[in-house]
């Protein structure tokens, strides 16, 4: 069972001013807004980032997005093929979860369906990957 309507925590390419914010979420969000996720790390990935869960570890920073009643199936599904995820699928490169947010502006706690790098990924990262210090895809450079 899936949390419906959940917001959705992106913190690499699907930011504003990145490559696949206007492709992937122009028309279809009613809002969005900074935050942070505690509990992972960030690595840098062949032109996109991955998070990997690590306790005690973050934050990583991106945005909150809520996408319209009306787009919302629609964009999860986007979003799952764009992220390359399929429920069970032991090839995937990222897992989707829903995770405790915070948004930056006030500091609440927000459930939010976040992509993080799935365990065939992030052994990889852990051991070979450069991570991202600042938590911060729009920093990295």
């Amino acid at each position: 069972m899936t949390p419906a309507g959940l917001p959705f925590f992106v913190y690499g390419t699907l930011r504003p001013g990145e490559a696949n914010h206007d492709l992937f979420l122009r028309g279809r969000i009613r809002s969005e807004e900074p935050g942070r996720l505690t509990g992972a790390l960030l690595y840098d990935g062949p032109g996109y980032p991955y998070a990997v869960e690590e306790p005690g570890g973050g934050p990583v920073f991106g945005e909150l997005v809520t996408a319209g009643a009306e787009e919302y199936d629609e964009l999860l599904a986007t979003l799952d093929e764009l992220e390359e995820y399929a429920p069970g699928d032991p090839r995937n490169l990222y897992e989707r979860v829903a995770r405790e947010v915070t948004r930056t502006a006030d500091g609440t706690a927000v459930r939010a369906w976040v992509y993080v790098a799935a365990p065939s990924v992030t052994a990889g990262l852990r051991a070979r990957g450069k991570l991202i210090e600042s938590g911060d895809w729009l920093s990295r450079r």
